[in-house]
C-alpha cells in the first residue's frame, strides 16, 4: 500500500466570532484555500470528501446534508464522521490506502459563536440517570477534577499549570492564527481567581469559529502535485471505557490517548517517540491536559512532565518543542475542528511556513487531539515532512 500524504491545507476563521459568514460559507472559504494550495480542482481531481461534524453543534437535524456543496462534493462520494477532524483524516488515510482513491478531501468546522446553549449540549454527554439531572453549573467541571487528580498523583502544583498557560498564550503572539494569545505571566495566572479550582480563566482555552480543510493523496500522486508533501506515517484513535460517566473515568489520566498513540506509533514504526520525532502539537484545552498528554504520548516519564517544563525542555529552543503554535490556549477550541487545527500547525512547521514560531530543522512531528470532557476520544498522528527521507 502506498503512503498517504497531505498535499494542501486551508483554513478560515480561528476567531471568537465570524458574523460575516455562515458555517457553510466558512467551509467554502477553507476548502477554496486548500484546493488552491494543493493545485487541484475538486470537481475533477478529488475522488471522495469527508466532513467531521455533529448535528448538536449545528443546531440542524441531519446537518451532513449541508456538507457536499461548500466543499465541492455535490453528487460525489461524501461521508460525514461524527467526531474530531483527525478521525475523519484517519478515514481518508484508509480510503487512500485501498488504492481506489487517489485524492481525498477532509473538512472539519465549528461555529460556537452561533450556539446559544453550549453548556446544555455538553450536559447531554453526561450520564442521563445519575449526573445529568444534577444540573452541574458547568458541565466541564471534569477538567478541575482531572487537574486535582494529576496534581495529587505527581506532586505538581498550580505554578506548573500556570507555566503551561503563560507559555502557550504568550507564544501565540507570533502566530497570526492565534486570536486568544496575549502577554501572560505566571503571576497573572496564579493571582487570578479559579473558575473551576484549580483552573483559572487563563488555564482554560476559549472557543473559536474555524474551518479547516486538508487534501490527502496517495504517494505517487502527491509527489507529482507538490514538492512539499507531508506524509501521514501513522494515525490512530480510541475512546476511554465509560464515556460520559464519572465512575469509570481515569482521573488525571487520558488512557484513550495512550491507546491511540500505540496504534499510530506502531504504524509509523516508532519505538521511542522522543528520539523519533522533533516536536509535537498536542491537546491543551486546559493547561493540565498538556501535561497529561505528554505523559500518555510517551514524551515524558510517568509523573514527570511538570518537572521537564520547569527545566525548559518543551520551549521553542528546548530539547523537544511542544505546541510552538501556542496550542488551543492561544488559538482556541474549535469543537470538531480542533484536531485539524493542531494538524494544520504541524504541517506548516514541516513545510517551513510557520512564520514567527518556525522551528529549525524539524522533519517529523506528533499531533494529538482529544474531544474533551465529558467524552474522552483521543486521536494521534505521526507526520513526516518533505525533508524526512522516509
Amino acid at each position: 500500500m502506498e503512503r498517504a500524504a497531505i498535499i494542501g491545507v486551508g483554513w478560515y476563521g480561528l476567531k471568537p466570532a465570524t458574523p460575516e459568514v455562515s458555517f457553510r460559507e466558512m467551509m467554502f472559504e477553507a476548502a477554496s484555500r486548500a484546493y488552491a494550495d494543493a493545485g487541484v480542482d475538486p470537481r475533477r481531481d478529488v475522488d471522495a470528501f469527508l466532513s467531521a461534524q455533529e448535528d448538536f453543534w449545528e443546531g440542524i437535524a441531519i446537518a451532513d446534508e449541508f456538507a457536499p456543496e461548500p466543499i465541492g462534493g455535490v453528487l460525489r462520494p461524501t461521508v460525514t464522521v461524527a467526531g474530531d477532524g483527525l478521525q475523519a483524516l484517519a478515514n481518508a488515510v484508509m480510503l487512500v490506502k485501498t488504492g481506489y482513491f487517489d485524492i481525498v478531501a477532509v473538512e472539519a468546522h465549528a461555529k460556537p459563536s452561533d450556539i446559544a446553549t453550549l453548556s446544555e449540549i455538553y450536559e447531554l454527554a453526561l450520564d442521563p440517570l445519575h449526573h445529568r439531572p444534577v444540573g452541574p453549573a458547568n458541565p466541564l467541571f471534569m477538567m478541575a477534577f482531572d487537574a486535582q487528580a494529576y496534581m495529587l498523583r505527581t506532586g505538581a502544583d498550580r505554578s506548573h499549570l500556570a507555566l503551561v498557560a503563560a507559555e502557550n498564550r504568550t507564544r501565540g503572539l507570533a502566530n497570526p492564527r492565534a486570536s486568544l494569545a496575549g502577554r501572560v505571566t505566571i503571576d497573572d495566572v496564579l493571582e487570578s481567581e479559579p473558575v473551576m479550582d484549580p483552573l483559572t480563566s487563563y488555564d482554560i482555552a476559549g472557543f473559536v469559529d474555524a474551518a479547516v480543510v486538508v487534501v490527502v493523496a496517495r504517494e505517487s500522486i502527491a509527489v507529482k502535485l507538490t514538492d512539499k508533501p507531508v506524509f501521514i506515517d501513522g494515525i490512530g484513535y480510541a475512546t476511554e471505557t465509560g464515556t460520559g460517566t464519572l465512575e469509570w473515568h481515569s482521573w488525571g489520566r487520558m488512557p484513550s490517548m495512550r491507546m491511540a498513540a500505540t496504534i499510530a506509533y506502531g504504524q509509523a514504526g516508532i519505538g521511542d517517540p522522543l528520539s523519533a520525532t522533533d516536536f509535537a502539537e498536542v491537546e491543551d484545552r486546559a493547561s493540565v491536559y498538556q501535561l497529561i498528554a505528554l505523559e500518555e504520548l510517551g514524551l515524558a516519564p510517568e509523573g514527570e512532565a511538570h518537572k521537564l517544563y520547569e527545566r525548559g525542555e518543551y520551549e521553542l529552543d528546548g530539547a523537544y518543542p511542544v505546541n510552538p503554535s501556542g496550542g488551543s490556549l492561544a488559538m482556541g477550541v474549535a469543537l470538531e475542528a480542533t484536531g485539524l487545527v493542531r494538524l494544520l500547525e504541524a504541517v506548516l512547521q514541516l513545510r517551513g511556513e510557520a512564520g514567527g514560531n518556525q522551528l529549525k530543522g524539524v522533519e517529523r512531528a506528533i499531533v494529538a487531539s482529544w474531544r474533551g470532557p465529558p467524552t474522552t476520544t483521543s486521536m494521534v498522528a505521526v507526520l513526516s515532512g518533505p525533508e524526512a527521507g522516509f
